[in-house]
């Protein structure tokens, strides 16, 4: 319910007394210095205390700053409201809708303002949390807007708040435009509503000085006018000069049009494959038709970056090498432009900036995928909330293809089509799990970019590297296949390391024959209704099964017992020698325990009801 037009002060809570007041204020003033002088030791700027700011609406009202404390597992959050109306809700949920969501709010009853902790059921009405872990350090009128300081630690154990973990986080808010009497009666269907993706917890690491010797290069859409749909994939073809040597890239980061910030959702450069010595320059979208089919040929990842991402630096030991021979002289950038309220007429130059020297170092670093073949063998049922598909880059691929002093992992590219939900890499030695390479639990296609790792992780041979992607069908009436189209599925974890290898590709996929034979098996308990001639695809059987819970579960067993086939692939995409089809799953005897999560001490929480705040000038 909203507030009437005669105002009234919200009766039931409690103010509190002027000696409690003062004692809040000190103490939030006093965390809040800790924190500027924390962040300040790092390599922001005076300025700018917090190292990681987004855009959270399209109209750039409201903003998001925040640092990460790993000593104290909490996150310090600055939320600028640009154009303060009645209030606004923050936070976080599983897959970025406003029901069953994680919250902090800031309303109005129409005299006094108040912040509090909150969360919202599947119907999106707002409660009180009796667990306030949001906790309120400052407010400040500035001349951009009025600032909210609070900070929120990773894990709770309070079963209404999200869990902050590694990985993709999906954020959300809403605008109040009226007060309302009660947190109770608001609901966030009748909001304006919306979400941002974005890695919340970034690497802690020292990332190397840009040595004084590189040169650089811009790769940007060439002042191009976004089109006013919500989702545009841009094409744009890059070429190299004429006679290009062999460089080093060691850094890169985003060139974002001013005033684009909240369009730009994430950007990649392909290199084109070594034996594409001419490509034609394409600019518009990727999926239009009068796009060249060679453009399909530049497919080798060298840089990507998505919303919220700063500059990528490689080790002062490695870089991606580019140019010189057996390099194509062309590249392409893909502009991924979010644009949810279809405005018209904007115009972009945005795209990323290759930082590179002909000093070569040490060692190239090169890109390997992991995962699954692109195949129509993998498959997922339809109506499904949580399937999982498995590839395997197994213990004899890396006995075979590593040097003998390993390689060293040092950044991660996740990547799914529409339906993957989760995806992991872990790395099992001697039959045990060892390590997690990378791990999203939310992951989201809408958002890809190479992370950097907290820490580098060593692969030896005779090492196995397991990559597991979740994927939800619910909507979806067909088997979902495996393969290149983005209504088939994927399962790639493009991991970057050093030195290079000749070792491009290690996937896998379920053995062809063992498919059939479940075809057949599936056959004799549906009523002869798959089809198992010869001339039908695999695509085809799988459309034709009816899917019911037996044959739902007998393809799960199959995946997670039958033999596979390896791609234990070079460059040139010939595998190594030797049988690599039929070949067992690996044996892994023992599993990493779940992490659990640590709860914060109730010393740390705010005050169990809402805190009344001034929103005044200055500092409350």
């Amino acid at each position: 319910m909203q507030a009437p037009s005669r105002w009234c002060r919200w009766a039931s809570l409690p103010c509190p007394s002027m000696r409690e007041a003062a004692f809040m204020y000190s103490t939030a003033v006093a965390v809040f210095l800790v924190i500027l002088v924390a962040a300040l030791q790092g390599s922001a700027p005076p300025e700018s205390p917090f190292l990681y700011h987004i855009p959270l609406d399209p109209e750039e009202s409201l903003e998001l700053s925040w640092n990460v404390s790993y000593p104290q597992e909490a996150i310090f959050f600055q939320l600028l409201v640009k154009q303060l109306k009645a209030g606004v809700l923050f936070g976080m949920s599983d897959r970025g809708e406003l029901e069953n969501a994680d919250l902090v709010v800031l309303w109005t009853d129409g005299d006094t303002a108040y912040f509090a902790d909150a969360w919202s059921d599947q119907k999106g009405q707002i409660h009180l949390d009796p667990q306030q872990d949001y906790q309120l350090l400052q407010v400040e009128r500035t001349p951009e807007g009025l600032a909210l300081l609070f900070k929120r630690p990773f894990g709770t154990c309070d079963p209404k708040d999200y869990l902050i973990e590694d990985g993709t986080v999906h954020l959300v808010y809403g605008i109040l435009e009226e007060p309302f009497l009660s947190l109770e009666a608001i609901n966030s269907s009748g909001l304006r509503t919306g979400l941002q993706r974005v890695q919340l917890l970034k690497p802690n690491i020292t990332f190397p000085a840009t040595p004084s010797d590189t040169y650089a290069m811009d790769i940007h859409a060439p002042d191009i006018q976004i089109p006013n749909q919500v989702t545009t994939y841009w094409c744009y073809i890059h070429e190299l000069p004429e006679g290009f040597p062999r460089h080093h890239i060691v850094k890169y980061e985003p060139i974002i049009t001013k005033g684009n910030e909240a369009l730009v959702h994430h950007m990649e450069i392909f290199q084109c494959a070594p034996e594409m010595d001419n490509v034609p320059h394409f600019n518009g979208p990727c999926d239009s038709k009068m796009k060249p089919d060679r453009l399909n040929y530049c497919r080798h990842v060298l840089a990507a970056w998505a919303l919220g991402a700063k500059a990528f630096y490689y080790p002062e030991e490695a870089g991606i090498a580019f140019g010189g021979p057996g390099s194509s002289r062309y590249v392409r950038l893909e502009v991924h432009y979010h644009n949810p309220l279809v405005i018209e007429g904007r115009r972009d130059s945005s795209g990323i900036r290759l930082y590179y020297t002909d000093k070569l170092r040490r060692f190239n670093a090169g890109i390997m995928e992991l995962g699954l073949v692109y195949t129509p063998v993998m498959a997922i049922p339809p109506r499904e909330t949580a399937f999982v598909l498995t590839g395997y880059c197994t213990d004899k691929c890396t006995q075979l293809a590593l040097p003998p002093s390993g390689i060293h992992i040092f950044a991660s590219q996740l990547h799914t089509h529409l339906t993957g939900r989760k995806v992991v890499t872990v790395l099992a030695r001697d039959g045990r799990e060892w390590e997690i390479v990378n791990q999203d639990n939310h992951y989201s296609p809408h958002f890809q970019e190479i992370r950097m790792l907290k820490k580098m992780v060593s692969v030896h041979r005779g090492d196995v590297l397991i990559t597991s992607c979740t994927y939800n069908t619910e909507d979806r009436e067909l088997a979902t296949v495996g393969g290149f189209g983005i209504l088939e599925e994927m399962c790639v974890n493009y991991v970057h390391y050093y030195p290079q290898t000749q070792l491009e590709l290690c996937k896998s996929a379920v053995n062809a024959g063992f498919l059939q034979k479940y075809f057949h098996l599936i056959n004799r308990f549906n009523n002869e209704e798959v089809c198992t001639c010869p001339q039908a695809s695999v695509s085809q059987q799988f459309a034709s099964v009816p899917w019911n819970s037996f044959n739902r579960e007998v393809l799960k067993a199959l995946y997670a017992f039958a033999p596979i086939s390896m791609h234990c692939n070079k460059s040139s995409a010939v595998r190594f020698p030797g049988e690599w089809n039929l070949q067992p799953l690996p044996k892994v005897i023992s599993t990493l325990e779940e992490p659990t999560p640590h709860c914060p001490t109730s010393q740390g929480r705010s005050p169990a009801g809402p805190t009344i705040i001034s929103i005044g000038g200055g500092k409350g």
